[in-house]
């Protein structure tokens, strides 16, 4: 069996696994959020920059109100416990895609390790590229809230986020940040960089919180 085989089939099991996750998740709702069409394509949508990425100097900062703050190379990022799953992704550009595949870091395991104080609220994540952008901590409780840097079996490519993106599916795509390098935990919100250009404070799908 070569590589590709063990791909499709390792997928297969995925899907087979999770083909019922979403709707479950969501309460019964649809699993295709209101405005959204699918797409068998993957578009890739930022802010123009892609950054070279250089394993040998690539740092992955975890700060803020944490008892215990991070500070990682790469191959040390990718020494943490790795998850595989099958999540939809959803575009506030209208467009959602369902079954991706993506391999990665649980969220749940980096707060596990740094152990944010009580008074942590809020994360801003901080990208390669000068992005950022927040989300209240009570949107970031699922398990499937991942640092991801492999897709559909490979390792993450550039124009996806690579080498690791933060990917949070039950959100809007612009709350799963690309080239993404530092975590930041704080007691207090600040709106990222869309956020401050008029979209919503946490883009939720089904509820089409596009705009503030």
């Amino acid at each position: 069996m070569d590589k590709m085989d063990k791909m499709i089939n390792a997928k297969a099991k995925l899907l087979e696994k999770f083909k019922n996750a979403a709707p479950k998740a969501l309460g019964g709702k649809d699993r295709l959020p209101p405005g959204q069409h699918l797409t068998e394509q993957f578009p890739v949508l930022d802010l123009g920059i892609h950054p070279r990425f250089d394993p040998q100097t690539w740092r992955f900062v975890v700060d803020g109100d944490v008892e215990n703050p991070m500070d990682l190379s790469w191959d040390e990022f990718q020494r943490l416990p790795k998850a595989t799953q099958v999540s939809d992704f959803h575009c506030v550009t209208t467009w959602s895609k369902y079954d991706v595949t993506w391999g990665g870091v649980k969220f749940s395991a980096i707060v596990e390790r740094v152990k944010p104080l009580g008074r942590a609220t809020h994360l801003i994540q901080t990208c390669n590229d000068g992005y950022t952008t927040n989300l209240p901590l009570s949107e970031l409780k699922g398990s499937d809230v991942l640092l991801a840097y492999e897709l559909e079996g490979n390792p993450l490519p550039i124009e996806h986020g690579g080498p690791m993106r933060m990917l949070v599916p039950h959100l809007y795509a612009w709350k799963s940040s690309k080239f993404l390098t530092r975590l930041t935990f704080q007691d207090h919100d600040t709106p990222g960089f869309w956020e401050i250009r008029g979209y919503h404070n946490v883009g939720n799908p089904w509820d089409e919180e596009r705009y503030g």
